[in-house]
């Protein structure tokens, strides 16, 4: 992984830390990979229950990091840097578990888009939320017009999007950009409150119920019609009667149980 991204267990828990607050997080593409390592190692885990995303220092996130993409030409900038964050961002808002974003600081472009990833998010006060990318002729890249406006509504994300409007955690407190707002400093410690008591809850409900939602709000919607199906011949009588006789060559005797 990236130095400057941080994966760490703490029984149930597992923590995602973006560590490059010089930079205030802005991601490069190094960071973006990592993250995508960091979602994978979660999904694998069978003891997690849980997981939290936040920044070290003064930001949650600052967006991509113009040094990273500011250079790059029109197809590359489609083929490698748009894609690479389309699939880190995905593999996180697709975690097994609930995750949840602790918003230290602000979080602007690519940086917003990464909390919406998370299904909760609780923010400091005064932490400012923004899609500024249209004010330097670039457009959102990682899901800003999509995921953004599936998760807080069409109306909302013009008015970022559009018009560089900035909202502070208070405002998107009401309007449902973030679900908490925190006394300062406490937001990490509000994360870590949520996420144990999401783990002392039925794990494999709490998963469920996670696919489920996700799936009514259109992400990753096929997967989880898929995977409760699986598991449900998977638990049937005519699946083990099916298997055993394909293993033995002979012909499977089902009893519709």
């Amino acid at each position: 992984m990236s130095p400057f991204v941080q994966l760490t267990f703490e029984g149930p828990l597992a923590i995602i830390a973006l560590r490059r607050p010089d930079k205030l997080n802005a991601l490069d593409r190094e960071m973006i990979e990592a993250l995508g390592e960091a979602a994978r190692a979660v999904d694998s885990s069978h003891e997690a229950r849980a997981a939290i995303l936040y920044g070290e220092g003064k930001a949650f996130c600052a967006g991509g990091d113009i040094a990273a993409w500011g250079g790059l030409p029109a197809l590359e900038m489609w083929r490698d840097w748009t894609r690479a964050g389309h699939r880190a961002f995905e593999a996180l808002a697709r975690l097994r578990v609930p995750l949840i974003a602790s918003l230290n600081g602000h979080a602007f472009g690519g940086g917003l888009e990464l909390a919406a990833v998370a299904d909760v998010r609780v923010a400091e006060p005064g932490v400012k939320l923004g899609l500024p990318e249209s004010g330097i002729g670039m457009a959102p890249g990682w899901s800003g017009t999509q995921r953004l406006v599936r998760r807080f509504g069409a109306s909302l994300v013009r008015q970022m999007a559009l018009t560089g409007r900035m909202f502070t955690s208070e405002e998107g407190l009401a309007v449902g950009l973030v679900d908490e707002v925190t006394a300062a400093g406490g937001s990490l410690a509000r994360a870590r409150a949520l996420a144990a008591d999401i783990a002392r809850r039925g794990p494999v409900a709490v998963q469920i119920v996670k696919s489920m939602i996700n799936a009514a709000e259109g992400e990753d919607k096929d997967a989880p019609i898929e995977g409760l199906a699986g598991a449900l011949t998977a638990m049937t009588e005519d699946l083990k009667e099916g298997v055993d006789a394909f293993r033995n060559k002979r012909a499977p005797l089902f009893t519709g149980r």
